[in-house]
């Protein structure tokens, strides 16, 4: 259940998958990442009972919440805002943009940009975009 306290979070809203997505997200930072708390909908309450209320979860220390949103009320994630992952190393990297990339969306790179030695911009299945960056320097 959500805990109120002086923070700010990455809030992420799906159309059913919130539960799919985080797993996912969680299972490409097996050692980096916890999920926190799971809460569901109930019967009566405004939301598809079952559907997520409210998932809170960690990746590398950085604060998220998800949840579904009815169908009435659900947008369309904007590659405008995006997470941005330092990549540790290049096999990070290419894990992360393969896992990532598969059934999503390429926007830009992989590609070498100024001091970066790759950078990318991809959209996973979710509609969540993702930045990659990694740098041997």
């Amino acid at each position: 259940m959500y805990q109120r306290k002086t923070s700010i979070s990455t809030f992420l809203t799906f159309g059913g998958t919130a539960d799919e997505a985080v797993t996912f997200y969680l299972s490409l930072f097996p050692n980096e990442s916890h999920l926190l708390s799971k809460t569901t909908f109930k019967e009566g309450q405004p939301g598809i009972a079952g559907s997520i209320l409210n998932l809170t979860f960690d990746i590398r220390g950085q604060s998220f919440m998800a949840m579904d949103m009815e169908e009435k009320y659900l947008t369309n994630f904007s590659w405008a805002t995006s997470i941005l992952v330092q990549c540790t190393d290049e096999t990070e990297f290419d894990r992360l943009f393969q896992a990532f990339s598969k059934q999503g969306h390429v926007m830009m790179g992989p590609e070498a940009i100024m001091d970066l030695n790759k950078a990318c911009w991809v959209t996973d299945r979710f509609g969540v975009t993702w930045q990659l960056i990694w740098s041997e320097s």
